[in-house]
C-alpha cells in the first residue's frame, strides 16, 4: 500500500496536509459507506476471484461511480491483478486507489486551472438548476479570489427566481464585492451588459455572472443562456473564459443527467460539485469526468467560506481511502 504513503508524504512536503485533511473530512460519509463495504468484502474473501470482482462492481455502482466507469475500472483491475500476480484481497485496495487516479486523470491534467486572464478582465459564467448551491458557490469563489488579492464584481443575472438577487447581494456584502443588478424580472442579458461595462470601467480582475436556473429541460432557459453568452462575447471577444456548471453531489445520477443536458446546450468548461460532504455517493466525481470528459474544477466540502476547494484527484482518493492509510500505519 505504498501508494497511500506517497500521497501522505506529498501533502506533507508541499505543506498541503491541511487541504488533504479537508478532503478527508469532506468525504467522511462516502468513505464510511464505501470503505466500510470494501473492508467487509476483503474480510469475506481470501482470494481475488470472479465473485470478488462482481461484489466490488456492485459496491462501486452503489457509490455512484457510474456504470461505464465501473466496467472500465473492473477490466483494468483484473489486468493489473493478473500482471502483478495479486492473490490477497487486501492488496487490491491500493490498486483500486491508483486506478481511480489514473481514470480521472486520463491522458491529460486531472484538474486544469481556471482560465484566468493575465491581462484584462476574466469573465466566469455560472450555470445550473435551482437549488444546487450555485449562488453560495459564487460567493465562496468570490471570497477565494478576494483572498488572492483580485478585484471581483458579481452580476445578478438570475432575475427570474424570487430572492435570487437579494441572496447574491448578501454574499456581495459578506465578501466585500460589488453586485451589479437590475429589478427582478429584468432581461438577464441587459444585466450582463451593465456588469461588463462596470467591471471594465473599474478595471476589475474577475466578473462572476449568476444565471437563471429553471429546470434544465426548458428550451427557453438554454436560449436565455445563449443570449447571455452572445452579449458577453460581443463585449469581450473570447469571453466567457469559463462556463462552470454547479451540480449537487447529493443528487447522484441526476447530477450526471443535468451535466449531459447542459453540455449539449452550452460549452461547459468545468464542474463545481457542491455538497460533496453531504453524500455517501461521492463516486459521482469519477462518473462526470470519465463519461462526459468535463473536469471537476471545485468541490464543496462543507459550510465554511474556505470549504470550496480546487479539485485534485490524488487528494480525493486520499480522502476516500484515508482509513486504509491509518490502518497501514498502525500495522
Amino acid at each position: 500500500m505504498g501508494f497511500f504513503k506517497k500521497l501522505k508524504e506529498k501533502f506533507t512536503n508541499q505543506g498541503e496536509e491541511s487541504i488533504g485533511e479537508k478532503f478527508k473530512q469532506g468525504l467522511t460519509k462516502t468513505r464510511d459507506s464505501f470503505t466500510g463495504r470494501m473492508n467487509d468484502l476483503v474480510a469475506r474473501y481470501r482470494k481475488v476471484d470472479e465473485e470478488f470482482f462482481e461484489e466490488l462492481e456492485e459496491i462501486l455502482i452503489q457509490a455512484d461511480v457510474g456504470f461505464e466507469t465501473v466496467m472500465e475500472l473492473i477490466d483494468e483491475l483484473k489486468q493489473e491483478v493478473k500482471r502483478r500476480n495479486i492473490s490477497d484481497t487486501k492488496e487490491v485496495q491500493a490498486v483500486i486507489s491508483e486506478k481511480l487516479v489514473d481514470i480521472y486523470k486520463g491522458d491529460g491534467e486531472a484538474s486544469p486551472a481556471l482560465n484566468i486572464q493575465a491581462d484584462g478582465l476574466t469573465v466566469i459564467l455560472f450555470v445550473g438548476v435551482n437549488g444546487v448551491g450555485k449562488t453560495t458557490t459564487i460567493g465562496k469563489l468570490a471570497h477565494k479570489f478576494k483572498e488572492e488579492g483580485k478585484s471581483v464584481v458579481l452580476a445578478a443575472g438570475d432575475t427570474f427566481r424570487a430572492g435570487a438577487i437579494e441572496q447574491l447581494e448578501v454574499w456581495g456584502e459578506r465578501v466585500g464585492v460589488d453586485v451589479i443588478k437590475q429589478a427582478e424580472g429584468s432581461d438577464p442579458a441587459a444585466v450582463m451588459f451593465d456588469a461588463l461595462q462596470a467591471a471594465k470601467a473599474r478595471k476589475s480582475d474577475i466578473l462572476i455572472c449568476d444565471t437563471a436556473g429553471r429546470l434544465q429541460n426548458k428550451v427557453n432557459l438554454m436560449k436565455e443562456l445563449e443570449k447571455v453568452k452572445r452579449v458577453i462575447e460581443r463585449e469581450i471577444p473570447g469571453a466567457p473564459h469559463e462556463v462552470l456548471l454547479a451540480l449537487d453531489a447529493t443528487t447522484g445520477q441526476n447530477a450526471l443527467i443535468q451535466a449531459k443536458t447542459f453540455k449539449e446546450a452550452t460549452n461547459v468548461t468545468g464542474i463545481v460539485l457542491t455538497k460533496l460532504d453531504g453524500t455517501a455517493k461521492g463516486g459521482i466525481v469519477l462518473a462526470i469526468k470519465n463519461e462526459l470528459d468535463i473536469p471537476v474544477k471545485f468541490v464543496g466540502l462543507g459550510e465554511k467560506m474556505d470549504d470550496l476547494q480546487e479539485f485534485d484527484a490524488e487528494k480525493y482518493v486520499y480522502g476516500l481511502f484515508a482509513d486504509s492509510l491509518e490502518t497501514e500505519e498502525t500495522e
